[in-house]
């Protein structure tokens, strides 16, 4: 390549005028020639003023002459497209040793080069009040798991203590026993002397009950990205729709909302309202079907090339078949409106619930074949051992937790970060 430019780069001494190319100065001896036999086979008389034409025509023919200079223009902008790969190697060495649940993943935006939008990361101060406001929501399930370790000695009544901490924090039975159970190996393995290294340990071995549980939400796979949210009354359904939309909004990622909780009093008003502060359009019907509402939801979404079109569906308790059953003809509707569709199934729950949302957790999974999690009300639990629960009985993926009510208050699930805010 780089030979090609020095080819055709003029020197900064050298005149506009350029002599002839070799092949044009052979074009001129063919049609001389050419008129020579002509001359020969008309006669000398024949073509008694063609010589001074001839000695003309050159003129016209030297016109392509300057166009070898210009050639090179078009390939100039070639030389900054150089530093692809390295870009394309940056992109890839930015995801090496983070977690994926730290933002949502952007969609590939250059295939060519395999270029990944980096996501948008939290600044320092803005990381630290995150975990200290997750750490103030799980202070209650901590006090109770902490408080264990203060000048503790390693025996069989540290270990009775401990079970009784977790099983309060709504780990669950078989959680906690399997903690337990890998917490005697690892001290015995590892002679550990010291309450401080049996807590460390207690850490490492919940991070690693934790860590399936942490994966990110993958956009662009699909245009629209079809996602339909579930959830019981009460557990903050609407209110995490509005938010999601907000943190979407992050990756220029255009939204819209389909009011199918057609059910629940204010239901409609109140994702207006989100739609509204988050400048998004909110498909809904003051009366009919939710499934019409979202059919017609997914059709909008596709005809105006959205990115994301989210479904808030009606609150259904899991005891309430026939409310259930409601729910998995939405998603047929869905199946219709978009044959690969709906692309993600999200479940609502409410950490406040204990084992409870377990339950909640297995009958809709059963019904609709979940494929994510977002957890609200983390704030002021003493129950925020259930994510344990989860891990151990039914591991679906938790995209997001919330602490609060306020936007940032919802936040990508980090298996470190949530065990140093319960263990810390």
């Amino acid at each position: 390549m780089f030979s090609f430019f020095k080819r055709f780069k003029k020197p900064a001494d050298e005149p506009l005028d350029m002599p002839q190319d070799e092949s044009v100065e052979a074009a001129e001896d063919e049609e001389i020639s050419e008129a020579e036999l002509e001359r020969q086979a008309l006669g000398a008389d024949a073509l008694p003023e063609q010589a001074p034409a001839e000695e003309a025509k050159p003129k016209p023919r030297a016109e392509p002459a300057p166009a070898a200079p210009e050639a090179a223009k078009p390939a100039a902008p070639i030389a900054p497209a150089a530093p692809a790969a390295p870009r394309s190697e940056e992109s890839k060495e930015y995801w090496q040793g983070r977690t994926s649940s730290q933002w949502l993943r952007a969609p590939e935006t250059d295939q060519a080069s395999e270029e990944i939008v980096p996501p948008p990361t939290l600044d320092a101060a803005a990381k630290k009040s995150w975990l200290s406001r997750l750490r103030h929501g799980l202070s209650k399930t901590s006090n109770n798991l902490t408080g264990i370790f203060v000048s503790a000695k390693i025996d069989e009544d540290l270990y009775e203590e401990l079970e009784t901490a977790l099983l309060m924090s709504d780990a669950g039975v078989d959680a906690t026993e399997f903690l337990l159970e890998s917490l005697r190996e690892k001290v015995r393995a590892e002679r550990l002397t010291d309450a401080s290294q049996v807590k460390a340990a207690l850490r490492e071995l919940l991070i690693d009950l934790l860590r399936p549980l942490e994966k990110s939400l993958m956009l662009g796979r699909a245009q629209p990205l079809v996602m339909m949210i579930a959830g019981v009354n009460g557990v903050g359904k609407t209110t995490s729709i509005g938010k999601l939309a907000k943190h979407l909004q992050h990756f220029n990622q255009s939204v819209l909302l389909a009011a199918g909780d057609t059910f629940r009093a204010a239901a409609r008003e109140q994702l207006t309202v989100w739609g509204e502060r988050n400048n998004v359009t909110v498909i809904a019907q003051e009366s009919g079907d939710a499934a019409a509402v979202i059919y017609d939801a997914v059709g909008a979404a596709r005809a105006r090339k959205i990115d994301v079109m989210m479904a808030d569906t009606a609150g259904r308790l899991p005891t309430q078949l026939h409310l259930m059953e409601e729910l998995r003809k939405v998603r047929r509707v869905i199946a219709k409106a978009m044959p690969d569709a709906p692309h993600e199934v999200l479940l609502v729950i409410d950490a406040n619930t204990g084992q409870n949302a377990l339950a909640q957790v297995k009958a809709f999974d059963d019904a609709l074949g979940l494929t994510g999690l977002v957890v609200t009300k983390l704030d002021g639990t003493a129950k925020g051992g259930i994510l344990a629960a989860i891990a151990r009985q039914r591991p679906i993926p938790v995209y997001f937790i919330g602490v609060g009510e306020k936007v940032e208050d919802l936040q990508p699930f980090s298996a470190e970060e949530f065990s140093d805010a319960l263990l810390g």
